[in-house]
């Protein structure tokens, strides 16, 4: 439980090698070959290898996203579910590298691609035909060819007016100027009139502005020929052939989900496919070798080692320079209990390589504190029950869930118990129902130590008291950290006095003997606070400037804890509001339905609520104490699968 000590890694192989060394670096999975630094041309013995290796990333990047494209469709058009918890397959490492396993799934990805294509064609082209299908509808009635524009004397045109235009109105205005010109509604909707004009050639202007006041608006139908009936007829057959088309290329794509465990497979393979060509861009080479730096875990360097004997590299490891700390990459190493921890750790940030590692220290508080805040025996069985199903049937391996499931039931079985505490089971669900079914029954209430109701001052005594210890915990592990630096007096005058500080008013609060505890408290502030400033006016400055922030720092830090209090408190009472309002109804099956509601919107809230107070304490009152973050996770070269696992 600690951060991986680290071998920096500079190697030197053939270049016909090459593909051989980065299958068996990805195999093992524990290098992460970096960028090569201070390495420029104007040095000759490098000259020669400032080139960069090439690769073909784009294109393996390109087919991932084909596959994922079919993926998807496959997922849309064949029904087939790809949610978050859908069991991982297992297979060989064989197979996975496999060829023969390979092809089929390439040309499976291209069909469905190319039936995507077909089917957004074919859609477009639908939305077309049924576009001219609107425009030729309400002229359906119209016995008259659409090409027909007039005669030699005579002027036709189809045309609208806005929608209520009074079409006598219109005629009335024709005829009072005495133009030869007939207008006939052919249809009507809401936005428009459709309309039939029929006038002399000679007089085109003329009722050209005679309609101007009424919106008359001329269309056509360019390309058209026939009546509309029979180009809405033809629209008909076109518009059966089109969706014709289309069942055939949703069959297609449905048909390769009987594929999708091949097609998961080649995602995988083309995942590990480009993170091997990441790598390999990373290399420098001359034609005849390659060159690359990187890291690898103290803990795996003789397998490293192995490796690069049996490809005849040349290389060394070495420890880095603490000036390097700051590029070495950061990976923690934990046990079960604490490594779901690291969802917290890399959410806020990871440490620092010659900094601690959090999640042993954090783990006991976290999963103490979310179980004291959730607090019922319900609530922690539904969690332990989500999580072993979960772990059980999908496996989660994701870069969130694989620790999400695991903190889930850890926090699950700390919630139940603290419920056993405190008597929570789904609230007060079981007295109710008792005293439903019976209400001269002694049942009453759940066995408890204390109840969160009953005793709220007791908690907030305990929620202060429990972060109080974790506060104290920050403060030891701040001083373990500068006593190994040698800075043993910087730590006695900090942590160390406040700690002294801290025991002084407590044995006083014991006593009786509180005056004489400040006095005390206040000698040890005089006489520690001043360390690390000049002259008098100085350590008087340091002092009251100490005193200040340090006071009102604790104070509002332990103040913060009052939060579990706080939750735990409104768990219980929503709780029982629900379990009560199901209660008033006098009927059992209405009490266990208005309770689920009820108990279901709450663990919703709560199991969400928890978990940011939760993180809040840790990342805020504690990390601040002693963390030291900003380290780069540690990213080898390696198989990450997201639909498969690998067995050797």
């Amino acid at each position: 439980m600690a951060i991986v000590k680290m071998k920096k890694l500079r190697v030197v192989a053939m270049a016909a090698s090459r593909e051989e060394l980065l299958r068996g670096l990805q195999h093992l999975g524990c290098v992460e070959i970096s960028e090569p630094e201070n390495i420029t041309a104007s040095d000759p013995a490098w000259a020669a290898l400032v080139r960069r290796e090439t690769s073909d990333l784009s294109a393996a990047r390109s087919r991932i996203t084909d596959v994922n494209t079919a993926l998807a469709a496959i997922k849309r058009y064949g029904g087939v579910k790809d949610g978050m918890f859908v069991p991982r397959n297992a297979v060989s490492e064989e197979k996975f590298l496999s060829e023969s396993a390979v092809e089929p799934a390439r040309e499976i990805t291209d069909q469905v691609c190319q039936a995507l294509k077909d089917l957004a064609r074919l859609q477009g082209e639908e939305n077309r035909l049924v576009s001219r299908q609107a425009g030729l509808r309400p002229w359906a009635s119209l016995d008259m060819p659409l090409e027909l524009i007039g005669t030699a004397h005579t002027l036709i045109r189809m045309g609208v007016f806005p929608g209520g235009t009074d079409v006598g109105a219109v005629r009335t205005a024709l005829g009072a100027a005495d133009a030869a010109a007939e207008v006939y509604e052919i249809s009507a909707d809401k936005q428009q009139v459709y309309c039939l004009l029929i006038c002399h050639r000679a007089e085109e202007e003329t009722v050209t502005e005679l309609l101007r006041p009424f919106s008359f608006s001329a269309v056509s139908f360019q390309g058209s020929t026939g009546t509309a009936a029979e180009n809405l007829a033809a629209l008909d057959r076109e518009l059966a052939q089109n969706r014709q088309a289309q069942e055939a290329a949703v069959a297609q794509i449905t048909q390769s989900a009987q594929a999708r465990d091949a097609l998961v497979l080649y995602a995988d393979r083309l995942s590990a496919e480009a993170a091997k060509e990441a790598g390999k861009e990373r290399l420098l080479t001359d034609g005849t070798i390659v060159f690359f730096e990187g890291w690898a875990p103290a803990e795996r360097i003789t397998q490293v080692e192995a490796l690069l004997e049996q490809l005849g590299c040349a290389w060394e490891a070495e420890d880095p320079a603490e000036e390097e700390y700051p590029q070495v990459p950061v990976q923690l190493k934990n046990n079960w209990f604490t490594r779901p921890l690291n969802m917290v750790t890399e959410m806020y940030s990871l440490p620092a390589y010659d900094g601690v590692d959090p999640n042993p220290l954090m783990a006991p508080f976290f999963i103490f504190f979310y179980g004291f805040m959730m607090a019922d025996m319900g609530y922690g069985l539904l969690m332990m029950l989500i999580s072993f199903i979960i772990m059980k049937k999908a496996r989660p391996n994701g870069p969130t869930m694989r620790y999400m499931i695991p903190l889930l039931g850890l926090c699950g079985v700390s919630t139940f118990i603290m419920g056993a505490i405190t008597g929570g089971f789904f609230g007060d669900l079981l007295p109710q129902l008792a005293m439903m079914i019976n209400p001269n029954t002694s049942f009453t209430a759940m066995p408890a130590l204390f109840s969160p109701l009953d005793d709220a001052l007791a908690v907030l005594i305990g929620s202060l008291g429990i972060g109080l210890a974790q506060i104290f915990t920050g403060m030891a592990v701040s001083m373990y950290r500068q006593i190994k630096r040698g800075e043993i007096v910087a730590a006695l005058c900090n942590e160390g006095a406040w700690y002294l500080v801290f025991i002084l008013v407590g044995v006083g609060a014991v006593t009786g003997m509180m005056s004489y505890a400040l006095i005390a408290a206040l000698v040890v502030i005089v006489l520690t606070q001043g360390y690390g400033h000049k002259g008098i006016v100085g350590k008087i400055m340091g002092i009251g400037g100490s005193l200040y922030n340090n006071i009102t720092g604790y104070f509002s830090d332990i103040l913060s804890y009052s939060r579990l209090m706080a939750l735990m408190l409104a768990g219980a009472v929503i709780a029982q509001v629900f379990n009560t309002l199901g209660g008033i109804t006098g009927n059992v099956v209405t009490f266990f339905l208005i309770s689920a509601i009820g108990n279901a919107l709450n663990f919703a809230l709560n199991l969400l609520g928890c978990y940011v107070h939760d993180m809040r304490l840790q990342c805020l009152e504690f990390f601040g104490r002693f963390y030291s973050d900003g380290g780069k996770p540690f990213r080898p070269l390696a198989m990450e699968n997201k639909y498969v696992d690998i067995h050797q």
